[in-house]
């Protein structure tokens, strides 16, 4: 017999989803969805031409199929017939417009527009002009037919389009708002906007005319919402999920990972038959970032722009022992490269990165005239409270070689903003791949790519690098695409630009009576197909 109040807690369950967002949500516009915290609620508003599966295949979403020219510069892409945006007063009689060509016309539009400032932008780099009348790159000679064209050749160009800056938005809603469209999103999604109060709580639900089905038929989403709450406190954010209040933890944590985990980086059998884990690869990096515009120094920080002191930094700790005593070996050791393990193009050995010298980054130091850290002050290191304990780590370790670091901690949506701003001159970063192509980690370094309008955090410029890159990009020939990418990568090594700390992996952890939620090597979390079932 089950009592009246578990009846309670089980019919929630099969028809809510909840989750924790400690870094807080910015904005619900995908044209500012620049980092995870926003992608992943974005991602359940709204829907582009394609999307990746969860082998990191580009398949059709809103567009049914789409071909490409025989000089590969111009995509024809023909979209279904039964999408529709979302309900809103603003449509007639209150119900979602059907989406047409247009709608992506002015999308895409909107995220090239200098006034909007996305930070997006830069993925359309590669768009040449309308050939019928010389505008932006793309045109809708039908209501369902989209064309985009190139300047160049881009094979990884379809995994681009499925970045959320592509995602489809209607152009009266947006005009309506504003910039105030961050909070009153309307999209296509298997969700729709129902409650946002910020910082607070964020609730989403079904979307009842949503176009994609199941395999069998049925009408996606299973769930009828999600809730998002803001709780900053990892600990109370783990306390909260072992009640049974909160449905899912991402990632690790001191707060709890020594509890969920085993050394070897295992699932706690105490918690067997009660809690999933669930891991796979992450096309992700968490490395540490540093300002190399010379246009922007701070105070005490200028040893930095000095090459060898950011080699003595990438050879001053150890990133084994980091990795098995503050993430119990979930993730790998970043000692080749920027390009993850993961990607088609890694390569280990024709890569190699940073591993622990102490005597080698001491000498480093002494031709850069700081040797054993004299005449050097502080460095100031930023970093969120999910990193402190990286962070300090890092600082413990640089200290033997007389390198002494100042750790500041910011709020997450204070620190993303500092950091895209040029705000802090070394700074904790993560790149989590938009698309399966070492491109998209190379992009972070190209000049033309400088925060806030792009990905360049670091504001690197090297002209030969710059040259590299663009050829890769006309380059068809993957042996020869990937031969380039890789001579970039050690360019980025040799000039120590960024730190890179380890390779991630997925972890999530969720209750056993969860099944269909859907991820990939990019940490994607799609709900459409998320369900509660029970076993008596």
């Amino acid at each position: 017999m089950v009592c009246l109040s578990c009846s309670r807690r089980i019919q929630e369950r099969q028809n809510v989803f909840r989750y924790n967002e400690s870094n807080g949500i910015t904005s619900l516009d995908p044209a500012f969805a620049r980092n995870q915290a926003v992608i992943w609620p974005v991602n359940q508003l709204f829907n582009g031409l394609v999307q990746l599966d969860r082998q990191l295949n580009v398949r059709p979403c809103i567009a049914r199929c789409f071909e490409v020219s025989e000089d590969g510069r111009v995509y024809t892409f023909h979209l279904r017939g039964d999408v529709y945006f979302h309900d809103h007063p603003l449509f007639e009689a209150g119900r979602g417009r059907k989406v047409v060509a247009s709608d992506f016309c002015y999308s895409f539009g909107r995220i090239t527009d200098p006034l909007v400032a996305s930070p997006g932008a830069w993925i359309f780099n590669l768009l040449d002009k309308n050939p019928s009348n010389g505008n932006t790159g793309f045109s809708a000679p039908d209501d369902s037919t989209f064309i985009i064209y190139l300047k160049e050749i881009f094979p990884g160009f379809p995994g681009l389009l499925t970045i959320p800056y592509c995602f489809v938005v209607p152009r009266e809603i947006v005009n309506h708002y504003g910039r105030d469209f961050r909070s009153n999103p309307v999209g296509t999604g298997p969700f729709r906007l129902a409650v946002w109060r910020e910082d607070e709580k964020l609730v989403l639900t079904r979307n009842d005319h949503y176009f994609e089905r199941d395999s069998a038929g049925n009408s996606l989403p299973y769930l009828q919402a999600v809730s998002i709450s803001f709780i900053k406190d990892k600990q109370s954010e783990f306390m909260e999920f072992m009640l049974g209040r909160l449905d899912f933890l991402s990632g690790i944590n001191p707060a709890y990972k020594d509890e969920l985990l085993t050394r070897s980086g295992k699932l706690n059998p105490a918690y067997s038959g009660r809690i999933q884990m669930i891991t796979e690869p992450y096309l992700n990096t968490e490395y540490l970032g540093i300002l190399v515009d010379t246009a922007i120094l701070f105070p005490g920080d200028r040893p930095l722009l000095d090459r060898r002191v950011r080699q003595a930094i990438n050879y001053g700790f150890d990133r084994d022992k980091m990795m098995k005593y503050l993430r119990n070996n979930i993730g790998t050791p970043a000692c080749s490269g920027f390009v993850p393990a993961g990607i088609p193009s890694f390569d280990a050995q024709a890569v190699p990165g940073y591993y622990f010298d102490r005597d080698k980054a001491r000498m480093l130091l002494r031709e850069a005239g700081y040797g054993e850290g004299h005449g050097m002050q502080p460095i100031t290191l930023s970093t969120t409270s999910d990193y402190l304990d990286l962070c300090e780590y890092i600082q413990h370790e640089l200290a033997e070689i007389g390198i002494v670091l100042a750790i500041e901690v910011s709020a997450g949506a204070a620190f993303r903003n500092m950091m895209a701003n040029s705000k802090f001159q070394f700074f904790r970063g993560s790149w989590i791949a938009d698309y399966p192509d070492a491109e998209n980690y190379l992009a972070l370094f190209y000049s033309r790519n400088f925060s806030p309008g792009g990905p360049n955090y670091t504001h690197y410029s090297n002209p030969a690098y710059d040259r590299m890159y663009e050829k890769a990009l006309r380059t068809t020939d993957e042996a020869g695409r990937f031969a380039l990418y890789r001579s970039m990568d050690r360019m980025i090594m040799e000039d120590a630009v960024v730190v890179p700390l380890y390779y991630d992996q997925v972890v999530r952890f969720v209750p056993a009576g969860l099944e269909g939620l859907d991820s990939n090597p990019m940490n994607l979390l799609s709900l459409k197909k998320a369900r509660w079932f029970y076993v008596k």
